[in-house]
């Protein structure tokens, strides 16, 4: 009897992901192995953000078991170590009933905290409140340049934009703990030994065309409405919802401080730069295999198949 796995299927955003892991979710079913999901984008995780997130529907499903989906209100914080508890937790009662655990999703951070040895500092509740009071009053410029100053190597690794991930690592400091730099551990250990990796690549140049389109369609959809909507449920009052790409550019267009066209392109450009640190984050995974965003599932969940002809 084969032991209960975990397939993650990871790359950048638009590049199909999803439809991949309901492919190989149907191809361990042909097996006769059960499978679920589990989601590993940060944004997914929050009730009613669909549209600017591209989630998988219900009825999108196939009947497969999906977690980790819409279980946080837009004014809840989601926090790496929360949801590495989270998805652990999830994967061990999968395993539990005898199913393989497919973990999707492109939020590195939150991919590398679930599958591998990451272990977080413990949190300090007035620093990060009094850290997140400068960086609403000033900006992420002088947080920054105050990480920089204490810590270059994890300052190195910290968009400069990204508020929240310098206030963090500052109040990991300011705590006289150690940060992990938002990085892989030199020498990373798998959470679970059955691990597979695939990441799903698509060449850069289509990639640019299909992310771009892809916001159009966003708008088309109603993406606007759809954040009028969650604005209405404090949105603007989320730490980390309210922040996310496409949401953060509504919301201005909403605010009348963007046009459509403007809170479009600027959606755009942040996308495509997000896509890039996807791929660069993931890159560093040594055992993982990038794959056709239409490869055969098939192949990819019993590979001496395709060997043998059968």
């Amino acid at each position: 009897m084969n032991e209960p796995r975990i397939w993650a299927v990871v790359g950048a955003t638009g590049t199909g992901k999803t439809a991949l892991s309901l492919r190989i979710a149907d191809a361990l079913a042909d097996q006769g192995r059960a499978a679920e999901v589990v989601n590993a984008d940060a944004m997914q995780l929050y009730r009613g953000m669909d549209i600017g997130t591209a989630k998988v529907s219900e009825s999108e499903r196939r009947g497969i078991p999906h977690h980790l989906f819409d279980v946080l209100d837009v004014t809840d914080e989601a926090a790496v170590a929360w949801y590495q508890r989270q998805a652990r937790t999830t994967i061990s009662e999968i395993h539990g009933r005898g199913a393989d655990a497919v973990l999707v999703g492109g939020s590195g951070l939150y991919v590398s905290a679930a599958l591998f040895d990451f272990r977080f500092p413990p949190r300090d509740e007035a620093a990060r409140e009094r850290l997140e009071a400068e960086l609403d009053a000033n900006g992420p410029g002088a947080l920054y340049a105050r990480l920089r100053d204490r810590d270059p190597a994890t300052a190195a690794r910290v968009d400069p934009r990204n508020g929240r991930r310098i206030v963090r690592a500052l109040e990991i400091i300011e705590t006289g703990g150690t940060t992990h730099g938002a990085a892989l551990p030199e020498e990373p250990v798998l959470w679970h030994p059955r691990t597979t990796f695939y990441g799903v690549d698509v060449p850069r140049s289509e990639l640019v065309e299909r992310l771009d389109r892809r916001v159009e369609q966003m708008w088309a959809d109603g993406l606007v409405d759809e954040v009028a909507s969650l604005k209405a449920k404090g949105l603007e009052g989320g730490v980390t919802a309210r922040r996310a790409i496409g949401y953060a550019q509504a919301l201005a267009q909403i605010d009348g401080e963007l046009t459509q066209d403007e809170a479009i392109a600027q959606t755009q450009a942040l996308t495509r730069r997000y896509a890039r640190r996807q791929v660069s984050w993931f890159r560093r995974y040594r055992d993982l295999t990038w794959v056709d965003p239409d490869v055969d599932a098939a192949r990819l969940v019993n590979p001496r198949a395709s060997d043998s002809g059968t």
